[in-house]
């Protein structure tokens, strides 16, 4: 297993080994002591699957206050996407700067994003399917977000002119500068 930290250090790609042979590959998603090894020490309670017919679905960018904070592990089943996480943290040196990684089922890449970030990913492929690990169970009266084009934040969307296919909830989020950091 290959872990590289981002260039906000929480973050981390991890890129697992696979095995292959003849049939096709297995491969360790999760495993308590090599990730623990290797700086990614969490106890996740709950799996979590997304679909996403179209390329240039947005989902996000989501997070969770505390007492329901989450921390995440996100793979891609199918298809391919931009991830994204953007620093929430109170007092934080990069409080309000994202970093992203492309994450495909090719690859079998995989982001770590810790309690204090936001999160939302841009599918790449039609048919996308991202499953992810979370370390809180969701709470309704904890759930957050800020809007996926925040100029403060500045991400680079890979929307290639299209418009972006988003829920009316995501639609909807706040700016960066109308949510209390966490």
């Amino acid at each position: 297993m290959d872990v590289v930290s981002l260039d906000i250090g929480a973050v981390k790609l991890v890129r697992p080994r696979r095995f292959a042979d003849s049939r096709g590959y297995f491969v360790e998603t999760w495993q308590r002591q090599r990730f623990g090894e290797s700086g990614i020490d969490t106890d996740f309670v709950q799996d979590n699957a997304s679909f996403s017919r179209l390329p240039g679905t947005i989902r996000g960018l989501h997070f969770q206050r505390s007492p329901a904070a989450q921390a995440k592990l996100v793979r891609v089943v199918r298809g391919a996407v931009l991830d994204v996480a953007v620093d929430l943290r109170r007092g934080s040196s990069t409080f309000g700067r994202s970093v992203s990684a492309t994450l495909t089922a090719e690859g079998g890449e995989q982001l770590f994003v810790p309690v204090g970030f936001a999160h939302g990913f841009c599918t790449l492929e039609p048919d996308t399917e991202v499953a992810y690990k979370v370390s809180a169970f969701y709470s309704p009266k904890h759930d957050g977000g800020i809007i996926w084009n925040d100029p403060e934040v500045g991400i680079d969307w890979p929307l290639q002119g299209r418009d972006p296919v988003l829920s009316d909830k995501d639609a909807r989020l706040p700016r960066l500068s109308e949510i209390d950091p966490l």
